[in-house]
């Protein structure tokens, strides 16, 4: 018996316009199936066509057999579908609804009525499984380690098909390695797993099919040497080559830490003037709090971080309106700072001018999208927008979180064209934290690896080479 089968599948959200046109697959129990392709043709709607999240919440017209199990799923409440498939979806924070690791984790086995000793057995399981402490608080848990205690939360509910829409988002190449071979792992003892990545160089390893989502059909892949060459190759670097010697900041022994817990603990690098910095680290090392340090969404609790940017700002001052027009911001999660009706006033709200807005969304292929609503949107477009808006505004220091989540491979190549361009033409200082390393050196001068909460390397393109080499050897 197949674990899913899709037969003859058609679905549109409008009733017009189809976004998957006779589909036709079937899913064993027992095997990792990788789901790839371009972003917003529709790999998501598969993922809540299965789910049962289309058309229990998710409205639309759909046609076709969806069998789970061998049983059609069509007039099944989604909380019948959910005990047979679990989900875990892209955006964590959107998932995340308890204060600890522990009760997140017990919720869902709550809700599936288990037993009080069952759930402690599932929590202390899973938690081994994802490296996660049972006490640690939700909210304050890096991105990388919200995307494994959601994972954690589903495993934890013990269905026996799991499907992960981007599991390796946020993930450093360790985590994303130790999730997959998880995952593996799980399939071997009867599991149907089924996993929505763009990052094939990591996961294609450990998968047994590869399903490519594109033109409306969902096809398998059997040649996938070629299909991994085709979207994993390092991008090349097209800037010119830097010689600044200004630091716009200069930090000198900055800790975080919250409550009783470091962060960061004795941190020293300048960034350069007119330069490509990437900060390297493993998932939890402070890299995210770095950003909002530098920027100053938060206050280090020991040391100091001066600015080269303006005067008026001094070195203690707390933000305002101005200093956010010299330094831009673009958040880990996109729907953080996405809050007009439309992406066309997304993007001009705090733009240079309505020309040059338009001219940045041309550059980051979403003028097509100006009629859309940004919560609309895939995670992929989402991400291009919330970009797009931040650079609209021309700062002069453009910080950028994880900036290549949710990028197909071409729409990978693209973004780190424009960046780089942009970067050419205004000379702004860029701030990037990435775990792709198909991009990493392409947007880099000089990076610092952040490591147990201190600096523990600086250097340039060599040192992004040596930190995936390394984590890859762990």
């Amino acid at each position: 018996m197949n674990a899913i089968e899709l037969k003859n599948v058609n679905f549109s959200y409008d009733g017009k316009i189809a976004i998957l046109e006779n589909v036709n697959i079937a899913l064993n129990y027992g095997e990792v199936n990788l789901v790839s392709g371009h972003s917003g043709e529709g790999k998501s709607t598969l993922l809540y066509i299965i789910s049962g999240i289309i058309p229990n919440i998710t409205d639309g017209k759909l046609s076709g057999e969806v069998l789970i199990s061998g049983e059609d799923i069509k007039g099944k409440r989604l909380g019948e579908v959910c005990r047979k498939v679990g989900v875990v979806l892209q955006n964590a924070d959107e998932q995340i609804i308890q204060k600890t690791v522990e009760d997140e984790i017990a919720f869902g086995c709550e809700n599936l009525a288990f037993s009080p000793e069952k759930i402690s057995k599932q929590i202390d399981a899973v938690c081994r499984l994802m490296k996660l402490d049972k006490s640690w608080q939700s909210r304050k848990l890096s991105g990388g380690q919200k995307q494994r205690l959601i994972t954690a939360s589903t495993l934890a509910m013990g269905q026996k098909i799991v499907i992960l829409d981007e599991p390796l988002a946020n993930l450093d190449t360790a985590g994303a390695e130790m999730l997959m071979s998880t995952l593996k792992s799980l399939a071997k003892a009867g599991y149907c797993i089924i996993v929505i990545e763009h990052r094939l160089d990591v996961v294609l390893p450990f998968v047994d099919k590869v399903f490519h989502v594109g033109n409306k059909s969902v096809n398998e892949i059997t040649d996938r040497e070629n299909y991994l060459k085709e979207q994993s190759t390092e991008i090349e670097d097209t800037c010119s080559e830097f010689n600044g010697t200004l630091p716009v900041f200069s930090l000198t022994d900055v800790a975080f830490s919250v409550k009783d817990r470091d962060i960061l603990n004795g941190v020293t690098f300048d960034i350069l003037k007119g330069s490509r910095a990437v900060l390297l680290g493993e998932n939890g090392c402070g890299k995210t709090t770095l950003l909002r340090l530098i920027s100053r969404l938060e206050k280090p609790t020991r040391g100091v971080i001066l600015q080269n940017i303006d005067d008026i700002f001094g070195q203690k001052s707390k933000q305002s309106k101005k200093w956010y027009k010299k330094v831009g911001v673009v958040y880990q999660n996109p729907d953080y700072q996405l809050f007009m009706p439309t992406v066309e006033k997304e993007i001009k709200f705090g733009a240079k001018s309505d020309e040059y807005a338009d001219e940045i969304a041309e550059k980051f292929g979403i003028k097509h999208l100006y009629t859309r609503h940004p919560q609309s949107l895939s995670e992929g477009q989402k991400r291009r927008v919330s970009i797009a808006a931040v650079v609209a505004t021309a700062p002069e220091v453009l910080i950028l979180d994880e900036p290549t989540v949710g990028q197909d491979y071409k729409g990978l190549c693209e973004m780190v064209e424009v960046l780089n361009k942009l970067h050419e033409e205004t000379h702004n200082t860029m701030i990037t934290v990435t775990h792709d390393k198909r991009c990493a050196a392409a947007l880099c001068d000089r990076s610092v690896w952040i490591k147990d909460g201190k600096t523990y390397k600086t250097g340039g393109k060599e040192l992004v080479n040596e930190f995936f080499i390394q984590i890859g050897r762990n």
